[in-house]
């Protein structure tokens, strides 16, 4: 009998929060095919990450995260880039234990709040911070964070706001990743720092593992 994906895939925030604060870092996996987009999510959790997040397209997202729920049961697999409550509705049926967009959607945090999907909305200014956190936010996604300060940003931030789970992304680097740990995020989320695109267009698996294994070797002595 197959796993209901839907219904297993609901958690709290609380404890989803806790999860994230023990990783520290959540692997960002886009890809134009199932293929690819699989092997690499497959590279990230053998070197250790556990937080996956799939960037969401109709033809490919769904099998990939279909994929890796049923291999990796300790993991949590989401959905990146949801863009509106149909997507986010979408990803959902598809098995997404959690859901990331880029801004802030009312109706998406709604779509996720139904089900008990921890949902991380886009945002940057403290307006929209504020907007995203009383519609239910589970944490918030700082994006894009490196074109308006990067950590120093953060700092700004933590100050009136030491209550919010921030997770920034957008232009992070693997040896910036420890300073945004350590000015108060929650967690770092990184793509192509992860998966450079020539040693994914070499086909480079093994490159690509070890770097991604000697980042979360770093994330723990941060």
């Amino acid at each position: 009998m197959q796993p209901n994906l839907r219904t297993e895939g609901a958690t709290s925030d609380r404890i989803w929060l806790q999860r994230l604060r023990q990783q520290r870092a959540i692997a960002l996996v886009r890809s134009d095919s199932f293929e690819l987009g699989d092997r690499l999510a497959r590279l990230a959790i053998a070197a250790g990450l556990t937080m996956i997040e799939i960037a969401w397209d109709e033809q490919t997202a769904a099998q990939t995260i279909a994929s890796l729920r049923r291999d990796f049961s300790q993991c949590d697999i989401g959905a990146g880039t949801i863009l509106s409550a149909a997507e986010a509705r979408a990803a959902i049926a598809a098995g997404a234990q959690f859901l990331f967009s880029p801004h802030t959607d009312l109706a998406t945090i709604a779509a996720a709040r139904s089900a008990s999907i921890p949902c991380i909305p886009g945002a940057l200014t403290p307006t929209e911070i504020h907007r995203a956190h009383i519609a239910g936010a589970t944490a918030i996604k700082l994006f894009p964070i490196a074109a308006v300060g990067g950590v120093d940003y953060l700092r700004a931030l933590q100050a009136p706001l030491p209550h919010l789970a921030f997770i920034p992304t957008g232009g992070i680097t693997i040896t910036a990743a420890a300073g945004y740990l350590e000015a108060g995020a929650i967690a770092v989320a990184l793509s192509s720092e992860l998966f450079p695109a020539d040693l994914v267009r070499r086909r480079e698996w093994g490159a690509i593992e070890a770097r991604i294994r000697s980042f979360v070797a770093g994330l723990g002595q941060a």
